[in-house]
């Protein structure tokens, strides 16, 4: 099915990211490397490249050409622009072939190739629309992301990012225009945990837009360290100071780390994030999610960080698995522990769209194959968004945080699965789909929420972040933390799922009958946040 190019997975070694500065302005000064047609797998309609239509004849666009032409190495010939406004001129002796409404008619008649979307302030739905356009004729496509719209600097080809299914589907993506935690990060020496993942890697991609002194990158996985460089620089050198290999339950190794870099702020996004595989192995989320983050708060204490930003999950919010109650856990440990940073907080959000793993990316390669697409509950709803509003809205946090908050992020109306699987075929002309319903898994909620019943909802100067204030913690709680992380130490899963009741009265196990789990890790609904 040719509408399926739009999500193909196109190789890591086309990602780059923004470049060095010279003379105040970004210099672009790589070249593509391990793909020699470039962005794309699909042969060039012509020698100089696939014959590319820019949409949008504004500065961003203009910047986009200019780069295009710099690289031959990228793959891209630009034949001609789209533009809405009257007045708008050709833009490097490339002539304007019409308004957004024209691309399909224009990308047929012009034989094109690759689409790309230069207007990073374009409305999302106007956004969802043009790539509806664009994927019904099966050209590749890519977008300029929203938060170029608040960042002064010029457009490169290494900021197109590919839609996600989140763009095609009924979902309205917030534009983070206004990067009000700029100053907390401006000049500073920055760590992030987990920084190969979804969230680490996008942390990662938009904090060098707030120019921080130093963004250290920190991962236990080397292939996740190796395909992140790969995309912020575009090449594989590894021997800077800049990644580093670590594990975050090690403790001598952490402290290590923070006395050699000396971090100001730490966003810690490292952790186990998959459900079934926690409720099966509960001592490995209890090592990762509480111990880990243990060690993190303590290093951040000693070698006086100023500020500490968690990123957790709706799962934490009366957890009904080991994955919210470790979460949960490590939620608390950081409010315990606030006093000894000038700022600390948690940033609470639901599923990532199109994260490794994730849901949405199961459903289009079973869409893909023909199905059936296995669904958990006719009934089951979660809260979706991008990874790139969410961490705009991380960001923006930091200035908000005083003393151990948790921050939960407006994600909007829960999504009906079997409603946006249904929604997606059809975008794909396949509304014949058949769904196999397999049944919710052991710590599966039906619903998941953003706060706990014990929690209240408390607006913020943002209006898409909310907070709750600090609850009290356990008067043993220090206590049965140790007693915890000697159990996992001990790999005594019965008793980690005891001790993680006892510290979260509305914890309660689930069954870890070995046919329930067998059948419950079969099904391929990959819920993380």
């Amino acid at each position: 099915m040719r509408g399926l190019t739009v999500f193909g997975r196109w190789p890591l070694s086309v990602h780059w990211g923004p470049q060095p500065r010279e003379n105040g302005k970004k210099k672009h000064n790589c070249t593509p490397v391990g793909n020699p047609q470039g962005f794309f797998d699909r042969p060039a309609s012509s020698q100089q490249g696939l014959r590319t239509l820019v949409v949008g004849a504004g500065a961003a666009g203009r910047t986009l050409i200019r780069d295009l032409r710099r690289v031959p190495d990228y793959g891209l010939q630009p034949v001609g622009l789209l533009d809405d406004k009257p007045a708008a001129r050709p833009v490097a002796r490339l002539p304007v072939l019409g308004g957004l409404a024209d691309v399909r008619r224009i990308v047929i008649e012009q034989r094109i190739d690759a689409v790309l979307i230069a207007i990073p302030s374009l409305p999302s739905d106007r956004l969802r629309a043009l790539t509806r356009e664009v994927a019904a004729t099966g050209v590749h496509i890519r977008y300029l992301p929203s938060f170029l719209a608040a960042v002064e600097r010029d457009a490169f080809a290494t900021d197109l990012r590919h839609p996600n299914l989140g763009t095609l589907l009924c979902r309205k993506e917030r534009q983070v225009l206004q990067p009000t935690g700029r100053t907390a990060i401006v000049g500073k020496r920055v760590l992030v945990t987990g920084a190969g993942g979804s969230i680490g890697s996008e942390l990662c991609r938009q904090l060098r837009n707030y120019e921080p002194m130093s963004v250290h990158m920190l991962d236990h996985d080397e292939s996740n360290l190796h395909s992140l460089k790969l995309q912020l620089d575009g090449d594989a050198l590894l021997d800077t100071d800049d990644l580093i290999i670590a594990d975050i339950r090690d403790a001598e190794r952490i402290h290590h780390v923070f006395r050699s870099i000396r971090p100001e702020v730490v966003f810690h996004a490292a952790a186990h994030k998959h459900l079934p595989l926690l409720e099966r192995h509960p001592c490995e989320g209890a090592k990762s999610n509480v111990l880990g983050t243990h060690h993190l708060v303590q290093a951040a204490c000693e070698h006086h960080t100023e500020r500490f930003v968690l990123i957790s999950t709706d799962k934490a919010a009366d957890p009904r698995s080991v994955l919210g109650a470790t979460k949960r856990l490590a939620e608390m440990i950081v409010q315990a522990n606030a006093e000894g940073m000038v700022s600390a907080c948690t940033v609470r959000f639901g599923n990532v769209l199109g994260s490794r793993g994730s849901f949405l990316n199961v459903v289009a390669d079973q869409i893909g194959t023909g199905g059936p697409v296995t669904i958990t509950h006719p009934e089951v709803t979660r809260f979706f968004m991008t990874a790139e509003e969410a961490v705009g809205l991380v960001l923006t946090a930091v200035s908000l945080a005083e003393c151990g908050e948790t921050f939960v992020l407006d994600m909007g109306e829960p999504v009906r699965i079997v409603d946006l699987v249904h929604n997606y075929a059809g975008q794909l002309h396949r509304p014949d789909i058949r769904i196999q319903y397999t049944g919710l898994r052991p710590g599966e909620k039906l619903h998941e929420t953003l706060f706990s019943k014990s929690e209240q909802r408390l607006p913020t100067s943002d209006p898409a972040i909310w907070a709750t204030r600090p609850e009290a913690l356990p008067d043993n709680f220090a206590v049965r933390l140790e007693e915890l992380y000697a159990a996992s130490a001990a790999d005594d899963s019965r008793r980690v799922r005891q001790l993680l009741s006892c510290l979260l009265p509305s914890y309660v196990p689930a069954s870890t009958d070995t046919r329930e789990f067998a059948t419950a890790l079969a099904a391929p609904y990959a819920d993380d946040f």
